[in-house]
């Protein structure tokens, strides 16, 4: 466009209808970027990265159904924009300015986060979408082809498919080519997975260019996906390829790629000065591939609008964002702690409880287990193990929509056969075997939650875990929080894990570093030291998920999976018999032995909890009365009651089998000094800072049971 001239353009297959509106959700979304770095300057408006260059994405908001869930990239207006036209009763500019404004009326996330996202509309909302949200995009696109096939009601039509969006230098993060491979895998295994990825190439991640061709060489051959081109600039051009591959996808259900050429312009974010990185010549040829202008060119060419309307229009959509910025400033933002918090870890106690109560159908137990007789709760003791499989077993049959998966879970039944026997009892559809990556298995466990399955996803070691936290910290955990409680997630994740192994260990199979885990918001922990609580336990993880959406972690001590005594050998102690159903866990609530005693009370966990009994046994000997508190809940922890304990006896030994910074001590510790009970003999043992290595030399680097009874001994001045 030169003095008002616009240069004819091919027609392309798209209707004037579509072109005409789609120009202006174009211009919509450009004129938000505008003001947000007009607002940002007055202190109204908190976030500055836009969606100039890439409007394009349009395409996909418009040939889409409004039912299709959707992943979206940063620079997703246009789209956003687009699909709100799918429901008149809702407002764009509206809510968007809101989100921008960071104010509690936001519709998206209640001011927390400027994020993309409506619960109407079907977008889930993101925070970063450097790639971490394409591992549970997949997932939910796997939930989606199952639930078409095993009867579950899905709460989208069966023929959705899964939108999912990024950038060019995110295809190269590891969670992408996790993805990839996972639908690639999937295909093989001849599994639908109707899931359009679109990666909106603008030729920079950031600073750093894309290498040219990049992005077609890499994916074009890929196998398992079918590539398609568009050029995002060009909307009479690129309409018809956009709807051919979102109809392929929707008709095959197979991953399609749809690589999308988009530029950036006005840099990265408000803050980004591209001059500092990028030469005139450079950013004077993103100028001229704006696609407003091809836009506009299309437009004229048509005869739907000449330049002069342009104008007028334009000026009108700027005016209307800068007016509805200056509103939603004048909105209430949040201003209480509670009110921040409020969709993070809702916990509905009675209805938790009364959930993990509930008892499974008597008569699919019988079938089960093959009669009254074969119950668990009519078997003798068990150790730790079988308990859990049991439970397993019979959360499986209270909840149709529970799904064990992970590596080796099935035929195997795990590394330690704690699964032992699931698949035969309740089919491969619900207890089945992943692709030995946990990025994988927790994007499938979120995706599946999306849908309305439980999943109950395991990670072989604990070690294993911190290969795939992000899919917990920054993902699972915040849906909640980022759609202000809107859409959920629930799911329980059994994880192996702490040291103590004798004759198998090594970092990754004794591995006691938990500090990861404890630091993620919202996230529940709970560690059973024995059979029967562990059972109690799952009940109520599965509660807190099904009831409030939680996000759970089970950690399992391996060390106490098969351990039958207690005191000495042969004495049968550590066996419990199972708890009848109905029996179930008060959410962070410890276990006491020996409530009486007033001596010294010994603060633990998992492992520590039988070393502790020895000890107080021991010590019981010498006439001295220990009390044990089994802390049971990592996350949060049983402050209140660990403060109580701790008053009312002598002396306090915490014995924390992790390591000395970041472990559960650090936090007994606090919970008892910001509680004013640090006042009488304290001391806390934990393992070194150190990884546990093989063989008797573990035993120097690991906590160990004469290191707590010299610790008790210390405090009570007996030595």
């Amino acid at each position: 466009m030169e003095d008002g001239r616009l240069a004819p353009t091919p027609a392309g297959d798209i209707a004037p209808a579509d072109l005409l509106e789609l120009f202006d959700s174009q211009m919509l979304s450009r004129q938000l970027d505008l003001m947000a770095r007009v607002k940002r300057a007055e202190n109204k408006v908190f976030y500055t990265i836009g969606s100039s260059g890439h409007e394009g994405n349009g395409l996909l908001g418009r040939l889409s159904r409004i039912t299709d869930p959707a992943f979206l990239h940063y620079r997703s207006g246009a789209f956003m924009a687009e699909r709100y036209r799918k429901r008149p009763d809702l407002d764009f500019v509206r809510d968007t300015c809101l989100s921008f404004a960071a104010s509690r009326l936001d519709p998206a996330s209640g001011g927390r986060h400027k994020v993309w996202g409506s619960r109407p509309l079907w977008v889930l909302p993101q925070t970063s979408t450097i790639a971490s949200h394409l591992p549970k995009a997949v997932g939910t696109a796997l939930a989606i082809a199952r639930g078409g096939r095993d009867g579950h009601e899905l709460p989208v039509p069966k023929d959705s498919i899964v939108i999912c969006s990024f950038g060019d230098a995110s295809l190269n993060h590891a969670a992408a080519q996790t993805a990839f491979n996972a639908c690639a895998w999937s295909r093989h295994q001849n599994l639908p997975v109707p899931i359009l990825f679109v990666c909106e190439d603008n030729g920079l991640g950031i600073s750093v260019p894309t290498p040219r061709d990049w992005i077609h060489d890499a994916m074009a051959r890929r196998h398992g996906l079918t590539y398609r081109f568009a050029d995002g600039l060009d909307l009479a051009g690129a309409f018809a390829t956009v709807e051919a591959a979102i109809e392929q996808c929707r008709q095959r259900r197979a991953p399609t790629f749809l690589h999308l050429r988009t530029t950036r312009l006005m840099g990265h974010a408000g803050t980004d000065f591209e001059i500092e990185y990028r030469s005139a010549e450079e950013l004077a040829g993103c100028e001229a591939r704006d696609p407003l202008l091809r836009s506009a060119e299309q437009v004229v060419a048509r005869g739907l609008m000449n330049p002069a309307s342009i104008r007028r229009r334009y000026e009108q959509l700027r005016q209307r964002c800068l007016d509805e910025a200056d509103r939603a400033d004048r909105q209430p933002r949040l201003d209480s702690l509670e009110e921040i918090t409020a969709p993070l870890a809702p916990l509905s106690c009675e209805a938790v409880v009364a959930e993990a109560r509930r008892s499974p159908d008597p008569v699919a137990r019988e079938a089960i287990y093959g009669s009254a007789a074969r119950l668990p709760e009519a078997q003798a003791t068990r150790h730790l193990a079988i308990q859990i499989n049991r439970a397993l077993s019979d959360l499986l049959i209270q909840y149709p929509q529970a799904l064990l998966f992970g590596e080796d879970v099935a035929r195997k039944g795990g590394v330690y056969t704690v699964t032992r026997g699931l698949m035969e009892q309740f089919g491969q559809r619900r207890v089945f075997n992943t692709l030995l990556d946990e990025t994988t298995i927790l994007g499938l466990a979120q995706g599946y939650a999306n849908m309305g399955y439980l999943p109950i996803p395991e990670i072989q070691y604990l070690a294993y875990f911190h290969n795939a936290c992000d899919q917990i910290r920054g993902e699972a955990c915040s849906l909640q929080f980022f759609s202000n409680g809107q859409f959920r997630n629930p799911l329980v994740m059994r994880i192996a894990g702490l040291g103590y192994q004798r004759g198998f260990g090594g970092h990754f199979h004794n591995d006691n570093a938990i500090a990861a885990l404890r630091d993620i918001p919202g996230l529940v922990i709970g560690c059973p030291s024995r059979g029967d609580d562990a059972a109690r336990m799952l009940r109520t993880l599965l509660a807190l998920a099904v009831v409030d959406g939680r996000v759970c972690a089970f950690l399992e001590p391996i060390a106490l999976y098969m351990t039958k005594d207690l005191h000495r050998p042969d004495d049968g102690q550590w066996l419990f018999p199972y708890p009848a159903p109905g029996e179930a866990l008060v959410p962070f609530e410890p276990r006491l032995y020996a409530p009486e005693a007033r001596d010294l009370l010994i603060v633990t966990y998992g492992n520590g909890v039988p070393m502790a009994l020895r000890c107080a046994a021991a010590l019981a000997e010498e006439g001295i009365e220990v009390r044990v508190l089994d802390l049971r809940w990592l996350k949060p922890l049983p402050r209140e009651a660990v403060a109580a304990h701790a008053a009312d006896c002598r002396a306090v030994l915490i014995f924390d089998e992790g390591r000395p910074d970041g472990g559960v001590g650090e936090g007994v510790v606090t919970a008892l000094v910001e509680a004013g009970v640090a006042d009488r003999p304290l001391q806390r043992l934990s393992g070194a800072d150190c990884y546990i290595p093989l063989a008797d030399a573990a035993n120097l680097v690991l906590a160990s049971e004469a290191s707590m009874l010299r610790g008790c001994r210390d405090l009570l001045r007996l030595d």
